[in-house]
């Protein structure tokens, strides 16, 4: 479901055509831990991927010929790679089309590296395997492998982000608990929910139709007005 994990340093593909910035930032991220790759198209980050999957991507919307958002729709069909889009002064319809397109974390332009640097190794722990309470969490006909990080239904994978699958392991392991929506931001998307941020209403709804298509049965995450979300057992 995820890439390989990553080594002593993580490789990172820094997809944007500002050579400026670009050079910048891969000092920065060097600097922190990361081993850089550059390419300055859509075109050129598919190539690469396929040639040598990275460990992350930190993609720019704005790109010349494809754009960073089907850029990421193409790689979505290919490899399951976390991805960081940068989006232009943190327009709300880049972030949510992002994040609709599959991003696992945003970051408006203009930002601070070390902002960047955070939210790469934030979404790298999100992606990599871990032991969480138990090795297979699930429902119905609904299995989520904690350690391969891998959703099932009804024995057929389901094509989850990184995001999209902590947020899920969070609700199976908090069974019939109601979760605010800050508290389900802090603990899956990995930082406080902000004024304004409808981005964990955005995945969860992606989530909830990802596995409504693949035909998950038994529960239901259901969304209470003015509370947040809980994984409904009462259909189990």
């Amino acid at each position: 479901m995820t890439s390989s994990s990553p080594t002593v340093e993580p490789r990172l593909l820094l997809v944007d055509d500002d050579r400026a910035l670009a050079a910048m930032l891969g000092e920065y991220l060097a600097l922190q831990g990361f081993k850089v790759e550059w390419v300055a198209s859509g075109e050129e980050a598919l190539t690469s991927i396929e040639s040598r999957l990275p460990d992350l991507v930190v993609l720019d919307v704005g790109l010349p010929g494809i754009d960073g958002l089907e850029t990421l729709a193409r790689v979505r069909e290919r490899r399951m790679v976390p991805v960081i889009m940068l989006t232009a002064h943190g327009e709300d319809h880049d972030r949510i089309a992002g994040l609709l397109a599959g991003a696992d974390d945003y970051l408006p332009k203009p930002f601070n590296p070390l902002e960047l640097a955070a939210r790469i190794r934030a979404v790298l722990k999100r992606s990599i395997s871990h032991t969480g309470e138990a090795s297979t969490l699930g429902f119905g006909n609904l299995e989520l492998h904690v350690k391969r990080r891998e959703v099932q239904v009804s024995g057929h994978s389901v094509a989850l982000t990184a995001t999209e699958l902590r947020i899920l392991e969070v609700l199976l392991n908090r069974k019939g608990e109601v979760l605010s929506r800050a508290e389900l931001t802090e603990a899956a998307v990995g930082r406080p929910l902000e004024a304004y941020d409808r981005s964990i209403d955005t995945l969860v709804s992606k989530l909830r139709r990802k596995l409504s298509v693949a035909g998950a049965e038994g529960a239901e995450i259901r969304s209470l007005r003015g509370h947040g979300y809980v994984l409904d057992l009462s259909r189990a």
